[in-house]
């Protein structure tokens, strides 16, 4: 009779735990995912800070000649300076939905970074963009009108931006990366 008690036991031990199993495993499928959105969510409005810096100091970047330095750190995505284009450009992929799907919207503050949300399967693709050839600046690229992405790093990037004059009625804003990244 004991042999039956000890084995009713083991039995109820397991169901219980395969219960508990299931559980957590219903709670994570739901939580899991919008854990990661949290993440991305907060990851977005570092990056967008970022942004604003190096936006900030391009606008207030003064006379010819004149240079400062910009620290930033990339944890998710990608940082892309389109010479060719005039456009410096920050993407990412979230599960976070930071505007409406397809649309394109003007952030304040200033008005001036675009951001733009679109549906890539089960995740978002998000933009900010800004369009320097709308205010008369002409981005470069280590002074060449070259294209350049800046992914995600351990450590973070130190930019140069540097006002080299004016050519026509656009100011030369030239972006580089020093030290070793």
């Amino acid at each position: 009779m004991k042999r039956g008690k000890r084995g009713q036991v083991w039995i109820e031990t397991v169901i219980y735990t395969a219960i508990a199993l299931l559980m957590i495993g219903l709670v994570l499928t739901y939580a899991k995912p919008k854990i990661e959105e949290f993440q991305d969510k907060a990851i977005l409005e570092q990056s967008l800070e970022m942004f604003r810096a190096i936006d900030d100091t391009i606008k207030d970047i003064g006379v010819a000649g004149n240079k400062r330095f910009v620290e930033i750190g990339i944890k998710k995505g990608s940082l892309q300076i389109d010479g060719e284009n005039d456009k410096i450009i920050f993407e990412m992929e979230s599960q976070y939905e930071y505007s409406e799907i397809g649309k394109e919207i003007l952030l304040s503050p200033d008005k001036r970074i675009v951001a733009y949300t679109e549906k890539i399967g089960g995740t978002n693709k998000v933009n900010f963009t800004i369009n320097y050839a709308e205010y008369n600046v002409n981005i470069t690229y280590q002074k060449k009108d070259e294209f350049k992405i800046m992914g995600k790093a351990p450590t973070p990037y130190k930019l140069l931006i540097s006002n080299n004059g004016k050519i026509g009625g656009d100011t030369l804003i030239d972006i580089s990366l020093s030290g070793l990244n």
